[in-house]
């Protein structure tokens, strides 16, 4: 994404609005989350490797500050999250 916009925001109807201002969040938060681990595989400093796994962290937080919100915002994503946890479940417990 590299502060591109992933969507037009102009073209989402108000009531959309809050539930799609969120998920541009978390978008711009997991390509920080990838470019920061990325980097920190590439670099040899280990100062840099460590300020940089340390803001990756932080990212992570920052994702699941807008999930939550997401999820207030969003009951049907919230119910398709839940629905995801399930089937990982189950399927995980059909290789056993």
């Amino acid at each position: 994404m590299l502060s591109q916009m992933p969507i037009d925001l102009n073209k989402v109807r108000k009531e959309d609005m809050d539930r799609e201002i969120l998920r541009v969040g978390i978008i711009a938060e997991l390509d920080a989350i990838n470019l920061y681990e990325q980097l920190a595989n590439m670099t040899k400093n280990i100062d840099a490797k460590k300020v940089l796994l340390d803001i990756a962290k932080e990212e992570k937080t920052h994702v699941g500050e807008f999930l939550t919100l997401l999820l207030k915002v969003d009951k049907e994503q919230e119910q398709e999250l839940e629905a995801g946890k399930k089937e990982v479940k189950e399927l995980s417990e059909e290789r056993r």
